[in-house]
C-alpha cells in the first residue's frame, strides 16, 4: 500500500477513488472503501487530515490517529491513500478546482462517497457535481445507526460495547508510552503510562477490562483520586508481563467498564480491587461485533 501526500506521488491510472475524512474507519466508512474495492481497478481512498471541521474551528475529537487510520483503511482494502493536507487554501477550492487537482491526477474514473458526502468551496461539490465533470458515481447508503457522533456519545457514557457495535472492532486510545509516577509498581501492579493526542476521543473516567495485541490488559482512565490526582492519566497494567514499553506506541483496546474510579479508605483496600479488576479482565471477553 501506498500513502501519498501529494497527488503526483501516485501514478495517474485508472482507479477507483472512495472519498471522505473515514475518521475511525466505523463500519459505514468501511461500507464506502468496500463498494471502491468491488467496482474496479486501483482502489483508492482520498482522505483529510488534520479533519476539516477543526480547520474550520470546530473541536473534533478524533476517534483514531491518522496512523491508525491508515493502517485500518490498508485492512478494509486500499491500495493506495492520497493524504490531502486539509488548509484554509484547500477549503476555498471550488469543487471543480478541488476534483482536477486531487482526484483527476490521479485517475479518477470512479468515484465512490456515502450518502450526502460534500465537498468543495462551502461544501458546494457533490456526487452529483462530480457526475457533470465525466466521472462515474456511486453513492453508498449510510448504515442504520452509525455515526462518529454515535460512537462518541458511547464513549462518553463509558458504553465502549455499544461503541464497537457502530466501529465494527473494539474502541482503541493510541498513544505512547511516557513515564509516569511508577506508583503502580510500588503496589504490585506496575503500568504503562499513555500519553494520547490531545484531539483524541477518550472514553469517561473509570477502570475498564480491555487488552494490547493478543495480552489482557487492565486500564484506568481518571485523575487517581485516592492519591488526590487531578491529572487526567490513561494506565494500563498488562496482565502477565514484564519488561520496558517507555517509549513505545501501544494500541489499547477497551472490552468493558468494570467500574468507577474512586477514593479508597485505606491502600489495602485499594490493592484488593485492584486485584479484582485484574480477575475480571481475566476473565473479559471482547465486544462480540455485528457484521
Amino acid at each position: 500500500m501506498t500513502v501519498a501526500r501529494r497527488p503526483e506521488e501516485l501514478e495517474r491510472r485508472p482507479r477507483v477513488v472512495a472519498i471522505g475524512t473515514f475518521d475511525g474507519v466505523h463500519l459505514g466508512h468501511e461500507a464506502v472503501i468496500r463498494a471502491a474495492v468491488e467496482a474496479g481497478p486501483s482502489p483508492t481512498v482520498v482522505t483529510f487530515d488534520p479533519h476539516p471541521r477543526t480547520v474550520l474551528g470546530n473541536r473534533v475529537e478524533l476517534l483514531a490517529t491518522l496512523e491508525r487510520r491508515l493502517e485500518l483503511l490498508g485492512t478494509v482494502g486500499a491500495e493506495d491513500i492520497l493524504v490531502v493536507e486539509f488548509t484554509s487554501d484547500v477549503a476555498a477550492l471550488s469543487p471543480e478546482e478541488f476534483s482536477a487537482r486531487y482526484l483527476r491526477a490521479i485517475g479518477a474514473e470512479v468515484v465512490v462517497a456515502g450518502a450526502g458526502f460534500h465537498f468543495g468551496h462551502r461544501r458546494e461539490g457533490d456526487l452529483e457535481l462530480l457526475d457533470r465533470l465525466g466521472f462515474e458515481t456511486r453513492e453508498v447508503p449510510l448504515v442504520d445507526r452509525v455515526s462518529s457522533s454515535a460512537i462518541r456519545a458511547s464513549a462518553h457514557e463509558g458504553d465502549v460495547r455499544g461503541a464497537a457495535q457502530l466501529l465494527g472492532r473494539p474502541l482503541e486510545l493510541d498513544g505512547t508510552v511516557v513515564s509516569g509516577d511508577q506508583r503502580g509498581g510500588t503496589l504490585g501492579f506496575p503500568t504503562a503510562n499513555l500519553r494520547v493526542d490531545p484531539e483524541l476521543l477518550v472514553p469517561s473516567y473509570g477502570i475498564y477490562a480491555g487488552a494490547v495485541g493478543d495480552r489482557r490488559a487492565a486500564v484506568s482512565i481518571g485523575v487517581n483520586p485516592h492519591y488526590g490526582g487531578t491529572e487526567r492519566r490513561i494506565e494500563a497494567y498488562l496482565l502477565d508481563w514484564e519488561g520496558d514499553l517507555y517509549g513505545q506506541r501501544l494500541v489499547l483496546e477497551l472490552w468493558r467498564r468494570l467500574r468507577s474510579e474512586r477514593a479508597f479508605e485505606s491502600e489495602a483496600q485499594l490493592v484488593e480491587q485492584i486485584a479484582r479488576d485484574v480477575e475480571e479482565t481475566r476473565a473479559a471477553e471482547p465486544p462480540v461485533i455485528r457484521n
